[in-house]
């Protein structure tokens, strides 16, 4: 029990230096990215629906795509 509580403490501690020294290095960390995110899959589920609706569980296979979160643009470049 004291090593999990003792790596939580220690995962905490990297990420607040991470976040610190990031800028140091010329990147920055999107806070606004989970808002943003949530637009786009809820646009695209609502397509995906329309799509399930029109062509079955085929046509939703083929053109949705579930993957809506880009861990790529969650630290970006100023």
């Amino acid at each position: 029990m004291f090593s999990i509580i003792k790596l939580i403490i220690w995962l905490a501690g990297v990420l607040v230096i991470a976040y610190f020294v990031l800028p140091y290095f010329g990147y920055e960390v999107n806070t606004n990215y989970w808002n943003e995110r949530k637009a786009v899959c809820q646009e695209k589920l609502l397509q995906c629906r329309g799509d399930l609706i029109q062509g079955g569980i085929q046509g939703a296979r083929e053109k949705c795509d579930f993957q809506c979160v880009d861990p790529s643009i969650l630290i970006r470049k100023k």
